[in-house]
Protein backbone atom coordinates (compact mmCIF):
# COMPACT_ATOMS: atom_id res chain seq x y z
CA UNK A 1 0.00 0.00 0.00
CA UNK A 2 1.28 3.46 -1.19
CA UNK A 3 2.62 5.69 2.40
CA UNK A 4 0.55 8.70 3.04
CA UNK A 5 1.41 11.57 2.05
CA UNK A 6 3.44 14.22 4.15
CA UNK A 7 2.25 17.93 4.86
CA UNK A 8 4.93 20.19 4.11
CA UNK A 9 5.58 23.78 4.79
CA UNK A 10 6.31 25.85 1.57
CA UNK A 11 8.12 29.09 1.62
CA UNK A 12 8.87 31.40 -1.83
CA UNK A 13 11.91 33.66 -1.30
CA UNK A 14 12.70 36.30 -2.83
CA UNK A 15 16.16 36.73 -3.83
CA UNK A 16 16.89 39.39 -6.20
CA UNK A 17 14.52 41.96 -8.16
CA UNK A 18 14.76 43.32 -11.67
CA UNK A 19 12.89 46.44 -12.75
CA UNK A 20 11.50 46.00 -16.31
CA UNK A 21 8.10 46.93 -18.34
CA UNK A 22 5.20 44.82 -19.30
CA UNK A 23 5.69 44.80 -23.19
CA UNK A 24 8.54 41.99 -22.70
CA UNK A 25 6.83 39.68 -20.55
CA UNK A 26 4.57 38.99 -22.92
CA UNK A 27 4.63 37.65 -26.60
CA UNK A 28 3.66 40.41 -29.05
CA UNK A 29 4.44 43.53 -25.78
CA UNK A 30 1.43 44.79 -24.60
CA UNK A 31 -0.41 47.63 -25.65
CA UNK A 32 -0.59 49.38 -21.75
CA UNK A 33 3.50 49.14 -21.47
CA UNK A 34 3.10 49.61 -17.58
CA UNK A 35 6.32 49.09 -14.99
CA UNK A 36 6.00 45.29 -14.53
CA UNK A 37 9.65 43.90 -12.31
CA UNK A 38 10.38 40.90 -12.07
CA UNK A 39 10.90 39.18 -8.84
CA UNK A 40 13.38 35.90 -8.41
CA UNK A 41 12.50 33.05 -6.04
CA UNK A 42 13.93 30.20 -4.59
CA UNK A 43 11.89 27.27 -2.53
CA UNK A 44 11.95 26.04 0.54
CA UNK A 45 9.79 22.65 0.99
CA UNK A 46 9.81 21.71 4.41
CA UNK A 47 8.55 18.77 5.94
CA UNK A 48 8.53 16.71 9.42
CA UNK A 49 11.42 14.14 7.95
CA UNK A 50 12.43 15.96 4.98
CA UNK A 51 13.15 18.82 3.46
CA UNK A 52 13.52 20.25 -0.13
CA UNK A 53 15.14 22.89 -1.30
CA UNK A 54 13.36 24.32 -5.45
CA UNK A 55 15.96 26.07 -7.37
CA UNK A 56 19.15 27.60 -6.64
CA UNK A 57 19.07 30.93 -8.03
CA UNK A 58 22.02 33.03 -8.72
CA UNK A 59 24.85 34.91 -6.91
CA UNK A 60 26.03 38.60 -7.11
CA UNK A 61 28.79 38.08 -9.03
CA UNK A 62 26.06 36.54 -11.90
CA UNK A 63 23.45 39.96 -10.64
CA UNK A 64 26.65 42.12 -11.77
CA UNK A 65 27.04 40.63 -15.13
CA UNK A 66 23.48 40.27 -15.91
CA UNK A 67 22.47 43.56 -14.50
CA UNK A 68 20.25 42.23 -11.77
CA UNK A 69 19.79 43.34 -7.64
CA UNK A 70 20.67 41.13 -5.43
CA UNK A 71 18.27 41.37 -2.04
CA UNK A 72 19.39 38.82 0.06
CA UNK A 73 21.63 35.82 -1.02
CA UNK A 74 19.64 32.64 -1.17
CA UNK A 75 21.31 31.34 1.95
CA UNK A 76 20.45 34.14 4.25
CA UNK A 77 16.53 33.36 3.36
CA UNK A 78 16.97 29.45 3.64
CA UNK A 79 18.50 30.04 6.78
CA UNK A 80 15.78 32.23 7.71
CA UNK A 81 13.21 29.00 7.18
CA UNK A 82 15.72 26.59 8.71
CA UNK A 83 17.40 25.49 6.34
CA UNK A 84 21.67 25.23 6.55
CA UNK A 85 22.71 24.71 2.67
CA UNK A 86 25.74 22.27 3.49
CA UNK A 87 23.61 20.01 4.68
CA UNK A 88 20.48 19.79 2.09
CA UNK A 89 20.25 16.55 0.96
CA UNK A 90 18.44 17.41 -2.12
CA UNK A 91 17.82 20.10 -4.40
CA UNK A 92 15.17 19.94 -7.17
CA UNK A 93 16.37 22.63 -10.22
CA UNK A 94 12.89 23.38 -12.51
CA UNK A 95 15.26 23.99 -15.29
CA UNK A 96 18.88 24.97 -15.72
CA UNK A 97 18.26 28.66 -16.41
CA UNK A 98 21.07 30.92 -14.97
CA UNK A 99 18.81 32.36 -12.42
CA UNK A 100 17.68 28.42 -11.39
CA UNK A 101 20.84 26.63 -11.52
CA UNK A 102 23.28 28.88 -10.43
CA UNK A 103 25.49 29.15 -6.90
CA UNK A 104 27.13 25.77 -7.80
CA UNK A 105 28.86 25.40 -4.64
CA UNK A 106 26.37 26.06 -1.33
CA UNK A 107 24.80 22.39 -1.36
CA UNK A 108 28.25 20.04 -1.17
CA UNK A 109 25.97 17.02 0.00
CA UNK A 110 23.05 17.84 -2.05
CA UNK A 111 21.44 14.97 -5.03
CA UNK A 112 20.16 17.34 -7.92
CA UNK A 113 16.58 15.95 -9.01
CA UNK A 114 16.21 17.25 -13.06
CA UNK A 115 14.44 15.96 -15.76
CA UNK A 116 16.42 13.93 -18.84
CA UNK A 117 15.42 16.04 -21.09
CA UNK A 118 16.33 19.35 -19.92
CA UNK A 119 20.57 17.88 -19.52
CA UNK A 120 19.78 16.81 -22.88
CA UNK A 121 18.75 19.87 -24.15
CA UNK A 122 21.10 22.25 -22.24
CA UNK A 123 24.00 19.93 -23.45
CA UNK A 124 23.12 19.56 -27.51
CA UNK A 125 22.53 21.46 -30.40
CA UNK A 126 20.05 24.11 -29.12
CA UNK A 127 23.02 25.65 -27.54
CA UNK A 128 24.63 26.74 -30.85
CA UNK A 129 21.60 29.07 -31.45
CA UNK A 130 22.08 32.58 -29.06
CA UNK A 131 18.72 33.44 -28.51
CA UNK A 132 18.49 29.93 -26.43
CA UNK A 133 21.96 29.53 -24.85
CA UNK A 134 22.09 33.25 -23.51
CA UNK A 135 19.61 32.22 -20.83
CA UNK A 136 22.20 29.64 -19.99
CA UNK A 137 25.66 29.71 -17.58
CA UNK A 138 27.87 27.31 -19.76
CA UNK A 139 29.81 26.53 -15.97
CA UNK A 140 26.08 25.85 -14.71
CA UNK A 141 25.73 23.39 -17.23
CA UNK A 142 29.67 21.72 -16.93
CA UNK A 143 28.79 21.87 -13.04
CA UNK A 144 25.65 19.69 -13.79
CA UNK A 145 28.17 17.32 -15.90
CA UNK A 146 30.56 16.74 -12.87
CA UNK A 147 27.38 15.91 -10.39
CA UNK A 148 26.43 13.81 -12.84
CA UNK A 149 29.68 11.59 -12.70
CA UNK A 150 30.13 12.12 -8.93
CA UNK A 151 26.77 10.46 -9.00
CA UNK A 152 24.81 13.23 -7.54
CA UNK A 153 22.00 13.86 -10.15
CA UNK A 154 18.96 11.76 -9.65
CA UNK A 155 17.41 12.02 -13.29
CA UNK A 156 13.29 11.78 -13.95
CA UNK A 157 11.44 11.07 -16.68
CA UNK A 158 7.77 12.92 -17.14
CA UNK A 159 6.03 12.81 -13.63
CA UNK A 160 7.79 10.96 -10.68
CA UNK A 161 6.96 11.01 -7.18
CA UNK A 162 9.86 11.98 -5.11
CA UNK A 163 8.61 11.24 -1.68
CA UNK A 164 5.00 10.46 -0.48
CA UNK A 165 3.53 14.71 -0.88
CA UNK A 166 6.33 15.42 -3.36
CA UNK A 167 6.34 14.59 -7.13
CA UNK A 168 7.62 17.03 -9.92
CA UNK A 169 5.84 16.99 -13.65
CA UNK A 170 7.57 17.55 -17.06
CA UNK A 171 5.55 20.51 -18.69
CA UNK A 172 7.95 21.87 -21.11
CA UNK A 173 6.56 24.93 -22.54
CA UNK A 174 10.04 27.52 -21.08
CA UNK A 175 12.97 25.03 -21.60
CA UNK A 176 12.21 21.36 -23.08
CA UNK A 177 12.81 19.97 -19.59
CA UNK A 178 11.18 22.03 -17.72
CA UNK A 179 9.40 20.76 -14.28
CA UNK A 180 7.07 22.20 -12.21
CA UNK A 181 6.28 21.08 -8.49
CA UNK A 182 3.68 19.74 -6.72
CA UNK A 183 3.72 19.37 -3.21
CA UNK A 184 0.77 18.16 -0.56
CA UNK A 185 -0.14 20.85 2.15
CA UNK A 186 -2.82 21.91 4.80
CA UNK A 187 -4.53 23.70 1.95
CA UNK A 188 -4.17 20.89 -0.46
CA UNK A 189 -1.93 20.12 -3.54
CA UNK A 190 0.17 23.26 -4.15
CA UNK A 191 1.95 23.84 -7.65
CA UNK A 192 5.38 25.61 -7.52
CA UNK A 193 5.26 26.86 -11.51
CA UNK A 194 8.25 28.10 -11.64
CA UNK A 195 8.92 29.38 -14.90
CA UNK A 196 5.90 27.25 -16.70
CA UNK A 197 4.55 30.86 -15.52
CA UNK A 198 6.26 33.76 -14.48
CA UNK A 199 3.71 35.86 -14.08
CA UNK A 200 0.20 35.30 -13.00
CA UNK A 201 -0.95 37.01 -15.88
CA UNK A 202 0.72 34.67 -18.21
CA UNK A 203 -1.04 31.55 -17.12
CA UNK A 204 -4.10 33.57 -16.35
CA UNK A 205 -4.75 35.34 -19.09
CA UNK A 206 -3.14 32.77 -21.87
CA UNK A 207 -0.26 34.98 -22.42
CA UNK A 208 2.49 33.30 -23.23
CA UNK A 209 6.87 34.82 -21.53
CA UNK A 210 8.98 35.50 -24.32
CA UNK A 211 11.50 33.06 -23.32
CA UNK A 212 10.66 29.95 -24.78
CA UNK A 213 11.12 26.80 -25.98
CA UNK A 214 7.98 26.04 -27.54
CA UNK A 215 4.70 27.88 -27.34
CA UNK A 216 2.31 24.61 -27.57
CA UNK A 217 3.75 23.21 -24.45
CA UNK A 218 3.54 26.35 -22.26
CA UNK A 219 0.12 27.30 -23.16
CA UNK A 220 -0.72 23.20 -22.95
CA UNK A 221 1.49 23.88 -19.28
CA UNK A 222 -1.14 26.65 -18.17
CA UNK A 223 -3.90 23.91 -18.22
CA UNK A 224 -1.28 21.34 -16.64
CA UNK A 225 -0.63 23.49 -13.98
CA UNK A 226 -4.45 23.85 -13.01
CA UNK A 227 -5.12 20.33 -13.04
CA UNK A 228 -2.33 19.47 -10.89
CA UNK A 229 -3.13 21.97 -7.59
CA UNK A 230 -6.38 21.81 -5.93
CA UNK A 231 -7.53 25.43 -6.23
CA UNK A 232 -6.68 28.25 -8.86
CA UNK A 233 -4.51 30.19 -5.86
CA UNK A 234 -2.61 27.40 -5.31
CA UNK A 235 -0.45 27.22 -7.89
CA UNK A 236 2.86 29.73 -8.18
CA UNK A 237 4.43 31.72 -10.62
CA UNK A 238 7.77 31.49 -10.86
CA UNK A 239 8.80 35.87 -10.69
CA UNK A 240 5.21 37.54 -9.73
CA UNK A 241 6.28 39.86 -6.83
CA UNK A 242 2.80 39.48 -6.35
CA UNK A 243 3.31 35.94 -4.87
CA UNK A 244 4.29 38.36 -1.33
CA UNK A 245 1.05 40.52 -1.65
CA UNK A 246 -1.20 37.83 -1.67
CA UNK A 247 0.80 35.27 0.66
CA UNK A 248 1.27 35.98 4.62
CA UNK A 249 5.15 36.85 5.70
CA UNK A 250 6.06 33.62 7.96
CA UNK A 251 6.69 36.52 10.62
CA UNK A 252 6.89 40.37 10.90
CA UNK A 253 11.04 40.11 10.14
CA UNK A 254 10.22 38.12 7.00
CA UNK A 255 7.75 40.65 5.25
CA UNK A 256 8.38 41.83 1.71
CA UNK A 257 11.12 38.75 0.79
CA UNK A 258 9.32 35.54 2.56
CA UNK A 259 5.78 33.88 2.33
CA UNK A 260 4.21 31.01 3.25
CA UNK A 261 2.36 29.76 0.40
CA UNK A 262 0.74 26.94 2.44
CA UNK A 263 -1.44 29.31 4.81
CA UNK A 264 -4.36 30.91 4.16
CA UNK A 265 -4.03 33.45 1.06
CA UNK A 266 -4.55 37.49 2.24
Amino acid sequence: MAAAPETYRVFAIKYAHHERRSGVNFIGGDSHDVPMPMDFFVWAVVGESRSFVVDTGFDQAMAARRGRSIIRPIEEGLRAVGIDTSTVEDVILTHMHYDHAGNRDLFPRARYHLQDREMAYCTGRCMCHSPIARHFEADDVAGMVHRVFEGRVQFHDGDSQIAPGLSVHRVGGHTEGMQVVRVHTQQGWLVLASDASHFYANMEQRRPFPAVHNVGDMLEAYTRLYSLADAPHLVIPGHDPDVLRRFAAPSREHEGWIARLDASAR
